[in-house]
């Protein structure tokens, strides 16, 4: 039975913190029992803006009122840049604001999750949730599920210039794959996209939606969580921030973080749960010892190329008149690209249990996020280290919940991380020279002509480069790992270690950064964990 005047009091069975990819999913799950209540709480606002849900506009939700805004502090191997770290701070979180590339990862990433010491985490462990999340408008395959809130479609428009690039791809040796999540995922191919009709498919609007009219799902936007209350070493609740006055709602059975790879370990600092010294210093009462807290950050770190386009069939023309119409009217056309259409899965060298490298391709100017485009059509070809060796930390500035924390990723502090990034421009550079492109491939812009008058060639210059212009892909992971070593925050079934009542269920538990995007993981993880926690009541 609902207990009513619990709710009106603020108690509920959970409080679900942060109502990102992670929390819609434990929203909608935890209160399909109508006797189970749950909070939600969300800092950011609805998801409202007609940005969000056109799938092309999501460049202009960064730097805005559902962005964190997120920076890293100057980075050592970068010629101390700041770089931007984008997250969704609005119902959907970063599904809200994200490219809507679906992907898993490999295989080879969860077996070695297993191997780290985390039970009914190998990939024949997780598969079926991935299948149970989703709704593969392919139909069902022994990799994909049917029927499961999350849309995975096909994208509606693709460029002719994302065609060009899987063909160059082919014509270099690398295998055409159309599925990045089937029976393997090395090769090159268009991404599926978490897309229905023609529009953006959040967490927000695959789970949060269909459970908004649930009696026993209370969903608080503008709160801002401040702190986890505890009664010893149990979380009792949740001390938040809503219309400039302060509050607190009681949890009966679990506080449940998904604040992501950033706000999850920063609420558990600010609880006083984390290392001493940290603590001390802030004058937060050490409600628990937990040295892995904030360590252990790992992000995947870019670099594009950018080339002109000698033929006007980029995505510059988007957002014209006609191309809005047409997507009015149909759904259809180039406001429907997810803009980073395409991309690849290779094996720097032979012997790797898995690809290394993903490459990515944008039909249009990219660097920078854009931000600073040039003038006429352009494209963009790009790459990553899938599993990189750097380790970063996250940490408080100061005791104020209202104050971004400092983000230290260390990128490139692993000089193999560095040489696989020169590596992967090397192959997009043979790309981008493949037949394909020979009717559009104008001057690179990007990184064009050095100095000495000629373009960046060596090892040195490209490295040089990738110092200068690396950015991340915003895949913030790791900061409450799962495991059993020193470090670890979490077990393998996300509740904090040496704490009762309260879980972290977001990419912050990865113990390793998964080999593609990120959000299909969290999502599987989130219905994995809902399964655990109604299995715990």
């Amino acid at each position: 039975m609902l207990h009513w005047r619990d709710m009106l009091a603020n108690r509920y069975d959970y409080i679900v913190v942060g109502g990102g990819s992670a929390g819609c999913v434990l929203a909608n799950r935890l209160t399909e029992n109508s006797d189970t209540t749950v909070l939600l709480l969300e800092a950011g606002g609805r998801d409202s803006r007609r940005e969000i849900h056109i799938p092309a506009a999501f460049s202009r939700l960064f730097r805005s009122a559902v962005d964190w805004g997120y920076e890293t502090e100057p980075e050592p191997q970068l010629n101390g840049r700041r770089l931007e770290i984008p997250r969704g701070k609005v119902l959907g979180g970063s599904s809200a604001i994200n490219a809507m590339i679906y992907t898993r990862g490999n295989p080879y990433d969860y077996d070695h999750w297993r191997s780290l010491g985390n039970p009914g985490w190998s990939y024949a462990d997780v598969l079926p949730y991935f299948k149970k999340a989703e709704n593969q408008e392919r139909g069902q395959t022994p990799y994909h599920g049917v029927g499961g809130p999350l849309n995975v479609a096909d994208p509606r428009y693709v460029n002719p210039l994302t065609r060009m690039f899987v063909a160059a791809g082919v014509e270099i040796g690398l295998p055409h794959n159309p599925d990045f999540s089937g029976p393997t995922q090395e090769g090159i191919g268009v991404y599926q996209v978490t897309q229905k009709g023609g529009a953006r498919h959040s967490a927000a609007t695959a789970y949060l939606q269909p459970a908004r009219k649930r009696p026993n799902l209370v969903v608080l936007t503008g709160a801002q969580a401040l702190r986890v209350a505890f009664n010893g070493r149990r979380a009792t609740g949740v001390v938040y921030a809503r219309d400039g006055q302060t509050h607190q709602a009681t949890a009966g059975r679990e506080v449940i973080l998904c604040a992501g790879a950033i706000g999850s370990p920063q609420l558990l600092l600010l609880s006083g749960v984390g290392p001493p010294d940290q603590l001390h210093s802030l004058r937060i009462p050490v409600i628990h010892k937990l040295p892995g807290v904030g360590q252990n950050l790992q992000d995947h770190l870019a670099i594009l190329l950018a080339y002109r386009c000698t033929r006007p069939i980029s995505l510059l023309n988007a957002e014209k008149a006609g191309s809005l119409l047409r997507y009015l009217l149909f759904k259809r056309g180039p406001l429907a690209s997810n803009v980073s259409e395409a991309g690849a899965f290779v094996k720097s060298h032979a012997g790797l249990p898995a690809p290394d490298l993903q490459l990515g391709f944008v039909p249009a100017y990219a660097i920078n996020r854009g931000y600073d485009a040039p003038e006429g059509h352009s494209f963009s070809i790009g790459c990553t280290v899938l599993r990189p060796l750097s380790r970063g930390t996250l940490a408080l500035r100061s005791a104020d919940p209202a104050a971004p924390p400092s983000i230290r990723p260390s990128f490139l502090s692993e000089p193999a991380d560095l040489d696989g990034l020169v590596q992967g421009m090397k192959l997009c550079r043979r790309i981008v020279q493949a037949g394909p492109f020979d009717m559009v491939r104008g001057p690179e812009l990007s990184p064009g002509l050095q100095a000495a008058g000629s373009h960046a060639q060596s090892d040195v210059d490209l490295a040089a480069y990738v110092r200068a212009s690396s950015q991340t892909v915003d895949h913030p992971v790791g900061t409450c790992k799962m495991g059993h070593d020193p470090l670890a925050v979490v077990d393998a079934r996300l509740r904090v270690r040496g704490l009762e009542g309260v879980r972290v269920v977001d990419a912050a538990i990865m113990p390793a950064l998964i080999s593609g995007n990120t959000n299909a993981p969290v999502i599987m993880i989130a219905e994995k964990a809902a399964d655990m926690i109604k299995e715990s009541a």
